[in-house]
């Protein structure tokens, strides 16, 4: 028994020292810190609202179409005896130039006729003055002072005068058709088509063909009254000195190259269009053919293009992502610093492809949310994440709670592993 004591009290008190050791230690030892870091939120992209000038654009499509255009008709009937080389499909005409010409020679023996009536009717005139003048000195050799007006040959005279004046109409009306048998072109332009030859009789009115002016084209631009409001247009508008109209750049594709002219708003229309409810903005181009031209390349009738309507210019307005707009006038703006989501009422001056243009609602530097978000909410812990112009991501986190030791700065990632996290 003596012998057993011996060998299990050494064991006994190595035992006790242990563990009376391991307590000591466990009540020496500190507690350890708690993490009060909050759970980590929504991982979302954002990009700053910035502050620019914006000038509003009005996109809108038309056909081009001339200022001037006619049917050529004559205004007597012939054969026709010559037809300019110019007259033809896509020939240029000068003002003035003689287009078509009708055989005269009726015309010529109209006004030799129309001449021998005026010479018949001066000397009838003629006649009559001094048939007049004898007649009133006979009555005053005789003493008769009041004789009727027929005793004086008045209305012999009245009738006389009356013919010659008659006659010199008729000679007139004939010059005139025989005027008329050389069918000019009253403007600058071209030919559209031409409908008759030489040889071939026409009437009075018949078309010969038709022709357009080239000085001007415009092109009609249906427009919703908000853009009209956005050009900052009244609807009876007309461009004057005092008020010009806004320039308008056109754009299409002729020859298979893009070409563009630049042309100015000259006036609305009249009316609004009862089916679509839009009405129509005038715009011109002068000289198509010429100084207007894209290098050669006219903008001719008939041309469907294409145009930009510069508007009002807003000087000072801040812009946010297009993509950040939530419906029409909603922008989710995340806080770096508390990591919290703010969802703002912006009023929205303009949007494109480009932006959301706005005075009110956010601050210029705030981070636009552009990731989608399911159901948001005023206080929604997010991580935001913003693109660097180097192709990295910075991440903004949070700061720590109180009691934390370290701050927790914002991490740079490369832009595959934010696009994960975001994920």
């Amino acid at each position: 028994m003596g012998r057993l004591i011996a060998i299990i009290a050494p064991i006994a008190i190595i035992a006790i020292l242990g563990v009376g050791g391991f307590i000591a230690i466990q009540a020496m030892k500190p507690e350890p810190e708690k993490n009060e870091e909050p759970r980590a939120g929504l991982n979302v992209f954002a990009e700053p609202v910035r502050e620019g000038a914006l000038t509003l654009t009005v996109s809108a499509q038309g056909e081009v179409k001339p200022r001037r255009e006619i049917v050529v008709a004559p205004q007597i009937s012939g054969r026709i005896s010559f037809v300019s080389p110019d007259f033809i499909d896509g020939g240029f005409i000068r003002r003035g130039q003689v287009l078509i010409r009708v055989e005269a020679q009726d015309y010529e023996l109209g006004v030799v006729r129309a001449r021998s009536t005026v010479a018949s009717a001066e000397q009838r005139l003629a006649r009559e003055i001094a048939e007049s003048e004898l007649a009133l000195q006979d009555l005053e050799d005789l003493g008769m002072s009041d004789a009727s007006p027929l005793a004086r040959r008045e209305p012999q005279l009245a009738e006389a005068r009356a013919s010659l004046e008659a006659a010199k109409a008729q000679l007139q009306d004939a010059e005139l058709a025989l005027a008329r048998t050389a069918v000019v072109a009253p403007f600058d332009g071209r030919v559209r088509e031409r409908a008759v030859d030489i040889g071939q009789v026409v009437a009075p009115g018949q078309s010969l063909g038709r022709i357009f002016g080239t000085d001007v084209v415009e092109v009609s631009l249906p427009l919703k009254d908000a853009e009209l409001g956005r050009l900052g247009l009244p609807i009876a508008f007309a461009a004057s000195e005092a008020t010009p109209g806004p320039e308008v750049v056109f754009t299409a594709t002729v020859g298979g190259e893009p070409r563009s002219w630049r042309g100015t708003v000259v006036r609305t229309g009249a009316a609004i269009n009862p089916q679509t409810r839009q009405i129509n903005v005038i715009a011109e181009l002068p000289d198509p053919f010429g100084k207007g031209a894209d290098n050669g390349a006219p903008m001719a009738p008939g041309l469907f293009v294409n145009a930009q309507i510069q508007g009002r210019s807003l000087d000072q307005v801040l812009i946010a992502p297009r993509a950040a707009l939530r419906g029409t006038d909603k922008l989710y703006i995340g806080d770096p610093e508390s990591g919290k989501l703010s969802i703002r009422t912006v009023d929205v001056a303009f949007s494109d492809k480009d932006g959301a243009y706005f005075h009110e609602g956010a601050a210029a530097g705030e981070l636009a949310i552009i990731s989608p978000i399911q159901a948001p909410f005023d206080g929604m812990s997010l991580t935001v994440m913003q693109r660097m112009p180097d192709g990295t991501v910075k991440v903004h986190n949070p700061p720590k709670a109180a009691g934390s030791d370290k701050a927790n700065p914002a991490e740079t990632k490369t832009a595959a592993n934010a696009e994960g996290a975001a994920q």
